[in-house]
Parts: C-alpha cells; sequence; structure tokens
C-alpha cells in the first residue's frame, strides 16, 4: 500500500492513503501529540471532512492495537522540520547497568539534552515514557536531540 507523507511546517505531518473503495483515509499528526483522522471520499477527494480526533493517549492505544513498531521511523521525519534537531534509536544491550532500573536512573536529558520520546518494546510502544518505567534487555529508545546528545545517551546505556 503506498502512504503518502507530506510534511505539515509547523503543524506536523499528514498520512494518506487509498481505500480499496476510493476513498482516501488522512491523519494529520501534530506537534502537539492530537491526531486527526478525515476521509477524502471518492466523489469530491478536494473535500476533506474529519471523522475525529484523538488525545496523545487515545492514539497510543489504537497505534498498539494496529502495530506501531514504525513509531520511530514517523519521528525522524518530524525533525527535518528543525535544523540540528535528529532523532535516532537507542538499543538497550544484554548488560547495560541500566537494565530493570528506572528510566529516570539515567538522567539521560540531564546529562544529554536529548529527550527519549518513546520505548519500543517488542511490539508494544510506550510513548512519553516517565521515569519510574523500568528498562529490559532488547528495548530500543526512541530519541530526540542533536546528533552528539543521541550518540550520549547511547553511551550512557552501554557504559553507565
Amino acid at each position: 500500500m503506498d502512504v503518502k507523507e507530506v510534511l505539515l511546517p509547523g503543524v506536523g505531518l499528514r498520512f494518506e492513503f487509498d481505500t480499496r473503495t476510493g476513498d482516501r483515509i488522512g491523519v494529520v499528526a501534530r506537534r502537539s501529540g492530537e491526531f486527526e483522522l478525515v476521509v477524502y471520499p471518492k466523489q469530491d477527494p478536494d473535500q476533506a471532512r474529519e471523522m475525529f480526533r484523538l488525545t496523545d493517549e487515545e492514539a497510543e492505544a489504537l497505534a498498539q492495537i494496529l502495530g506501531a513498531p514504525r513509531i520511530a521511523e514517523r519521528f525522524a521525519d518530524l525533525t527535518r522540520e528543525v535544523p540540528g534537531l535528529d532523532a535516532g534509536q537507542v538499543h538497550i544491550p544484554e548488560g547495560s547497568p541500566f537494565v530493570d532500573r528506572p528510566l529516570g536512573d539515567t538522567r539521560a536529558r540531564t546529562r544529554t539534552g536529548a529527550s527519549i520520546v518513546a520505548i519500543v518494546r517488542d511490539e508494544e510502544v510506550l510513548a512519553s515514557p516517565g521515569p519510574a518505567e523500568p528498562l529490559r534487555v532488547g528495548d530500543v529508545l526512541v530519541v530526540i536531540g542533536t546528533e552528539e546528545g543521541i550518540s550520549g545517551v547511547s553511551n550512557i546505556v552501554v557504559d553507565g
């Protein structure tokens, strides 16, 4: 299926795809964390009809149901909007000093200036994890920051 991605400067991203019936479905991922689901009817593809809005928490629940492992890739698209800002993935290896310890123990944001915006654990995505969320071997941290900040987070989870 062909999914078209459109950067909406100052707003976020819009994802669109055509259904088998010829309608077009659009999802607007706003920088505020809200999501809008819209339908462009086959009869009038220029007229978007908003179906509903989702809060960040509602969108997270729906994403988990629909299979959200690609969320890390989407953060990379959002960073194109801000020069010098990158998105990266940091894997928690076996032997990390932070395995089975809370995310907050890493003090990653304080030490690097980079933010951990999600944890991908198996097929589950934990968006906006709190400092009490325990880290597990194999977790993938979705990190937003400078290239140096992301590298710093990687060094922290490997070396402490």
